[in-house]
């Protein structure tokens, strides 16, 4: 267990001589460390490609790419990873060329395996260069709804390299997929960790109390403001403001946010001062915000004021290899969570969770193991378990280029299922698949789903939910 992060860090250690890899492992694992091994340059850049690694410790000198090289590869990808370089070659211009490209230390062989630990303590407690210390913080895809694939390795890289800045961001991905999460993450990441993450849901904020919530009023600005109240803006200050499904707010709203986004000052509703507020804003949205704007319902330019950097986070069907591990994850912390014995999934069952489509994503997975550990017997969780938690009984397999089925026509489909279970209730549907009521609500006017014994939602004057 490393001190400096508080979780147990992950090093990989890239060496072509196995003798050495095999005593290295065993030193960082006794010490408490998870070590990877790599007995070339090119298997240990696809380690860094594939999987979030604290630490890497390579040889110099190794046929075909070298340590040097490898370094340099390491550093175009991941520019704060953290590198020791070993060499039998330990010569003044060597230790200078590769600290010049990017290496944490240098250590000379033959070395004391205590040597070695000490140094590798050292490093995870420096500060990287360009970040805040990150004393405390767990590995990213522990807090992140993540795995071990390539789009989230991708992911997992652009958080680290986005949140020491203080730009605007804009997250973009379906509903269920973690965007909270990783708005959250960005602010622990970051140098305003210290202090307040402010979430805003402009989903579910009735128009005419948002402005209240997010710039607060004086007394007697209006009926029943009987004291002076605190924005959510100015709660905010010094630390990150979250606004979540921003593609919702009213056009009067926007003008607001926008004021606020280029001056950094707010004014309370009944006030004539004006505060000055000091945070990062982060937005989510899961509609097509372009769209929007070229339909002129979402102004073009607070959509640029808020998309500095995108970030688009993958829906669980884009990464059904991550689906076994988060399964087991959800299944184990809610085990523990309830003081219940663990709870088995058979290979049968993780090939339906594997199959299934889950348009509700990940928060759709979750409810699901969650429910299915509730009903299942014998400490073992099978299909029959998730359907009775509400899911289908036969899951749509993946989609392959010759199926003539969309994933349009996937998502319509069992949203229309589960409407179908709930008794056409489409806040008990929504509860099925994961997502919000508001979710639920835009997708069936968005497929023109015919509510039994009512309109389509494309009908309903005013797109409210009954």
């Amino acid at each position: 267990m490393d001190k400096a992060t508080g979780h147990k860090a992950t090093i990989l250690v890239v060496d072509d001589d196995r003798h050495i890899l095999e005593v290295l492992e065993a030193r960082l694992t006794s010490a408490g460390y998870r070590a990877i091994t790599a007995t070339s340059a090119m298997a240990g850049l696809e380690v860094v490609k594939s999987q979030v690694v604290d630490l890497l410790i390579s040889d110099v000198r190794m046929p075909g790419m070298g340590g040097m090289e490898l370094l340099r590869e390491v550093k175009e990808l991941r520019p704060r990873l953290q590198v020791i370089l070993l060499t039998a070659y330990g010569t003044i211009p060597d230790a200078v060329d590769a600290v010049k490209a990017g290496a944490l230390d240098y250590l000379t062989k033959p070395f004391e395996g205590r040597d070695l630990l000490k140094k590798v303590s050292e490093v995870l407690k420096r500060p990287v260069a360009g970040r805040p210390p990150q004393e405390g913080l767990p590995p990213i895809g522990r807090v992140l709804w993540g795995g071990k694939s390539a789009a989230m390795a991708e992911l997992y890289d652009l958080i680290d390299r986005i949140a020491p800045s203080d730009v605007n961001v804009l997250l973009l991905g379906e509903s269920g997929v973690g965007k909270e999460r990783v708005a959250h993450l960005l602010h622990e990441r970051g140098s305003r960790r210290e202090h307040p993450f402010v979430v805003v849901d402009c989903g579910s904020t009735p128009t005419g109390l948002l402005e209240s919530e997010l710039f607060g009023h004086v007394r007697g600005a209006f009926t029943h403001a009987i004291r002076d109240k605190k924005g959510l803006i100015e709660a905010a200050d010094r630390g990150t403001l979250f606004l979540d499904e921003i593609g919702n707010i009213s056009p009067e709203m926007q003008v607001r946010l926008l004021r606020f986004l280029e001056d950094r000052k707010i004014r309370r509703i009944g006030d004539l001062k004006e505060i000055a507020v000091d945070c990062r804003v982060i937005a989510a949205t899961n509609v097509d915000l372009p769209a929007e704007v070229e339909s002129g319902t979402f102004r073009e330019d607070l959509y640029y004021r808020l998309r500095v950097v995108t970030l688009k986070i993958p829906p669980l069907r884009e990464r059904r290899e991550d689906i076994p591990l988060l399964a087991q994850h959800f299944a184990e912390s809610f085990c523990e969570g309830h003081a219940m014995p663990p709870v088995k999934l058979p290979p049968e069952t993780v090939k339906w969770l594997t199959e299934y489509p889950w348009p509700g994503n990940v928060r759709e997975l979750k409810n699901a193991i969650e429910a299915g550990a509730v009903l299942c017997r014998d400490g073992t969780l099978r299909p029959s378990d998730l359907q009775l938690s509400g899911l289908p009984q036969r899951p749509m397999k993946p989609l392959q280029e010759s199926d003539s089925l969309s994933l349009e026509e996937s998502e319509r489909n069992a949203i229309v299922r589960a409407l179908q279970q709930a008794g056409w209730v489409q806040k008990d549907a929504a509860n099925i698949l994961g997502i919000s009521r508001r979710a639920i609500h835009y997708k069936i006017k968005k497929y023109g789903i015919e509510i039994a014994g009512k309109r389509s939602a494309a009908e309903e004057p005013n797109g409210e939910e009954d």
